[in-house]
């Protein structure tokens, strides 16, 4: 018999390790940097094997979804994730780090390519969606953690290696809670190929739903990766800005199954885009304390989106399968690598442009970042475009089929 609340919790534990691995790395960069001489150049190529992995796996992931089955995909997943940080400690330097994230990025990838639909197939309806925004609540939940506990080992001078050695916690805890379970059988009988899958993947719906995602997930993580450069002259600390936004995404996931049911998933995306679009202009004019109110806003908004999305494709195009969904969120993590750059260089112009106009110091940086999310709030504003004519789309979808 398939226990479905143990299921759920190992789930959990899984994207903690994601969470943990996304912190920890990030919190022990400058000691990494310090430790083996390297350039931030090179910091960023070890950070960019975090995302490369996570696409890959939860893509290949949804192709043998239904293949291997969502036991086989979590064992793969623990297998990467201990090699990857027993790796990372003993790397011995660069080329060491750059193969240890890319396994620890594969395992993460894993864990949402096998959780998302397995969850989807043990719940039904309203449970359904209150538990996918449950477990996606533990991705900023395991941030807020893994970030206070890097700064605190951080502070007491424990070391880089004991804080990796702490993402083997949670993946210890999710492989013993999978351990011997059974796990659902997909619900359609239906789906039964990759035919199935592909056919439902290029309706219009599932198109449209892609290029939706490619810009909610932007939306997410591209003010937020950037928090402490942009933001580090606002006369706010960043890296509190960061654990607000996070610990509001995680309580606000907790309860988005009620906000779900009463909203619709349409009614929720849309009033996300229109909150993250507020969220995000009061960042680019607020200084002082008003940009913790911007953070409330942006977080609001955007904690609704990576569940939803994914909730959106396993209840209103079903037939595209585990495929479907993994499709869905390697689409965000790619379309946020892609960004970075780009944002990257919207920061350097922002500079010139404000350097021209004889702005130094702290004011050149304060100026510039508000500049640059200027630009980041077309990426919320053409969602409220899009997102209405989902609303009006499934609208329409339910008058006609009823």
């Amino acid at each position: 018999m398939t226990n479905t609340r143990r299921l759920f919790y190992g789930s959990c534990f899984a994207l903690i390790t994601t969470a943990f691995s996304f912190s920890i790395r990030a919190g022990i960069l400058p000691q990494l940097g310090e430790a083996f001489d390297l350039s931030g150049q090179q910091l960023g190529f070890i950070n960019s094997m975090w995302f490369l992995g996570f696409p890959i796996s939860m893509i290949l992931g949804g192709l043998f979804y239904h293949t291997v089955g969502p036991k086989r995909i979590m064992q793969f997943a623990f297998l990467t994730h201990t090699l990857g940080i027993i790796l990372t400690i003993y790397s011995g330097g660069y080329v060491g780090l750059l193969v240890s994230t890319l396994l620890i990025g594969i395992g993460n990838g894993c864990t949402e390519a096998a959780c998302n639909p397995m969850i989807a197939d043990a719940y039904e309806g309203k449970q359904m969606n209150t538990l996918l925004n449950r477990f996606h609540m533990w991705f900023p939940g395991g941030i807020v953690i893994g970030s206070l506990v890097s700064k605190f080992m951080t502070d007491l001078d424990m070391g880089w290696q004991a804080q990796i050695w702490i993402i083997l916690i949670p993946t210890l805890v999710y492989f013993f809670l999978f351990l011997g379970q059974e796990f659902p059988k997909p619900k359609m009988e239906e789906i039964k190929s990759l035919g199935e899958n592909f056919k439902a993947m290029l309706s219009p719906m599932y198109l449209f739903i892609l290029a939706c995602m490619a810009l909610t997930a932007i939306s997410e993580f591209g003010p937020q990766q950037w928090t402490s450069l942009i933001l580090s002259s606002s006369g706010a600390q960043p890296m509190v800005i960061l654990a607000l936004i996070t610990g509001l995404m995680a309580i606000g996931r907790y309860f988005g199954g009620d906000i779900v049911h009463r909203f619709d998933q349409t009614g929720v995306l849309l009033g996300s885009a229109v909150l993250t679009a507020i969220g995000i202009y009061l960042f680019s004019t607020q200084t002082g304390q008003m940009v913790y109110v911007a953070a409330i806003f942006f977080a609001l908004g955007v904690c609704y989106f990576w569940p939803n999305m994914i909730g959106f494709v396993a209840q209103k195009i079903p037939l595209s399968g585990a495929l479907g969904m993994s499709i869905i969120g390697g689409m965000g993590m790619f379309s946020t690598s892609i960004f970075q750059a780009i944002i990257g260089g919207w920061i350097d112009t922002s500079r010139a442009d404000q350097a021209a106009n004889g702005l130094v110091g702290d004011a050149l940086e304060l100026a510039a970042g508000q500049q640059t999310l200027t630009y980041m709030i077309s990426f919320p504003a053409i969602l409220i475009v899009l997102f209405t004519i989902l609303y009006f789309w499934q609208r329409g979808t339910k008058a006609a089929t009823a």
